[in-house]
């Protein structure tokens, strides 16, 4: 019922900036918290940041300083800003929505996934 899509994905040289994006349908949008996870090629999936119902959001140690994120209920989206990017910040990205609109650094806070972008960052 609700759906996610991510776009944005690409190729980018080190120290260079991505915009990815998480177009949502089919549900409430403004009471879910929205977080981006990524899953780098042997690794496991691993939390990357979220944005709550209230606006408030919260990153991993790992990009906090490089990465934002934001969203426009108007529009049913959410952003995700990488800058600085480094080679190990390689993986597919995914946005997940939380129906109960908090903050979650699990994947199974999550209650609906994107099908993922991909990310690539060159040395």
């Amino acid at each position: 019922q609700v759906q996610l899509v991510e776009s944005g994905g690409g190729l980018v040289q080190a120290g260079g900036s991505l915009r990815l994006s998480c177009a949502a349908s089919g549900g409430i949008f403004s009471t879910y918290a929205v977080g981006w996870f990524r899953q780098a090629p042997g690794k496991e999936r691993e939390f990357v940041a979220v944005i709550s119902w209230s606006g408030g959001y919260t990153a991993s140690d790992s990009v906090k300083d490089r990465f934002s994120i934001s969203r426009d209920n108007a529009k049913n989206t959410v952003s995700l800003q990488m800058n600085s990017l480094k080679p190990e910040d390689t993986a597919v990205y995914y946005c997940a929505a939380r129906r109960v609109g908090t903050w979650g650094m699990r994947e199974a806070d999550y209650d609906y996934w994107g099908q993922g972008t991909q990310v690539t960052v060159s040395s």
